[in-house]
């Protein structure tokens, strides 16, 4: 399958096409908040069905089995399963801070410098508050700092 049909079938997987910003529009204008606001709740409501998704399999699977080998396997499974759900559950708080900076008409800007975020970023990552630029020289920063 070539590259751009792929590249159409994920986006379409995923449940939106790229905005196609019209001659003249403002940046993140009505229609384009619309637009990340679609992506957004989208993405909350997924990671939602994946957590009751979890919560059924640990209830359905859940057995006090005999042998300690199988036990100790069952543990480390829910022990992962629950680290994923840990990580969605923030994912989840920042989407909720994205969609009220949405609603707030914040959205879309670099919280450092205060440019165009992009939208081929912002579709990329929607819940992005840092331009290009100054999340990369945050990454060099942290790296200089770990070291």
């Amino acid at each position: 399958m070539p590259t751009q049909e792929k590249q159409k079938s994920s986006q379409l997987i995923s449940g939106f096409e790229p905005y196609v910003a019209s001659k003249g529009e403002e940046y993140m204008g009505k229609p384009m908040r619309a637009h990340f606001t679609k992506i957004l709740n989208k993405w909350k409501h997924d990671l939602m069905q994946e957590v009751d998704r979890t919560v059924d399999h640990m209830k359905d699977e859940a057995a006090n089995f005999p042998d300690p080998a199988d036990r100790a396997s069952q543990e480390e499974e829910f022990s992962l399963e629950l680290r994923a759900r840990d990580r969605e559950r923030k994912l989840i708080k920042k989407i909720d801070k994205t969609l009220q900076l949405i609603e707030d008409e914040d959205y879309g800007w670099c919280e450092s410098c205060g440019i165009e975020i992009g939208l081929r970023r912002l579709e990329a990552r929607p819940t992005a508050d840092l331009c290009i630029d100054c999340k990369t020289l945050a990454e060099i920063k942290e790296k200089q700092v770990g070291k």
